[in-house]
């Protein structure tokens, strides 16, 4: 089975090609392609940069090109709900683009004509995560993720993303990501480590935070993978 494992920024795949032999490196489409083989998987590893359009250009090419067939995403997100709280870590169950807009139309917002406002994650792969969790004793929380093109750090836009869409968690990618899995009938899943929140303190260090979350994302992706590679 053919494995993505992406995130946006190098900080968050370089924990998991760390733990990688015989990595191969591939330039496709202005990015770099990483490929090896972990056990029975043949794994292909990328950051997309940040945002949608980058986001949706590497997972486009990470199924068309090199023929994955599952996709983990993991990275970090903003906090809505009050639950979440710095370093929780969340999977999404759906997911939705906070700043598509055509209300004009009269659509909803995050709706376009033969679209849909929200992206379902693979539930099968959701019940590895959970189990994963279980086994680890690791607290993973479940919610909607909304993506947008805009790091959002206004409390009142927050506000109304999280009534508007019921969402948990905001970030900058994974939207985009699903929107392209679930278009290619790919499977996956998005794992989020939550970077800031309301309780958050001035003394946060977010270059520390990252490099902690990056690590302990990738043992829990590494723990996925050792549960479909023994599934196969």
């Amino acid at each position: 089975m053919v494995v993505g494992v992406m995130g946006a920024m190098p900080e968050e795949i370089g924990p998991i090609l760390s733990r990688l032999k015989n990595v191969q490196k591939h330039e496709v489409a202005d990015n770099i392609y990483y490929t090896a083989l972990y056990g029975s998987l043949d794994l292909v590893v990328a950051y997309s940069k940040i945002g949608k359009v980058f986001s949706a250009l590497t997972a486009a090419t990470m199924i068309e090109k090199f023929g994955v067939r599952r996709m983990l995403f993991s990275g970090v997100a903003g906090a809505i709900s009050a639950e979440l709280h710095i370093g929780d870590l969340i999977a999404a169950t759906k997911l939705c683009q906070h700043d598509l807009d055509i209300t004009a139309f009269g659509h909803p917002y995050g709706y376009v004509p033969e679209g849909k406002v929200f992206v379902e994650a693979d539930p099968h792969l959701l019940e590895l995560a959970a189990k994963v969790a279980y086994d680890r004793g690791v607290k993973l929380k479940r919610g909607v993720i909304a993506t947008g093109d805009q790091f959002v750090a206004d409390e009142a836009r927050k506000k109304w993303i999280g009534k508007t869409f019921g969402a948990d968690a905001l970030e900058m990618e994974g939207a985009a990501v699903a929107v392209v899995c679930d278009a290619l009938k790919v499977p996956f899943f998005i794992l989020r480590a939550i970077s800031d929140a309301a309780d958050m303190d001035a003394g946060f260090d977010f270059d520390a935070f990252l490099q902690s979350s990056s690590q302990k994302s990738a043992d829990f992706l590494f723990a996925m993978l050792d549960a479909l590679d023994q599934a196969q």
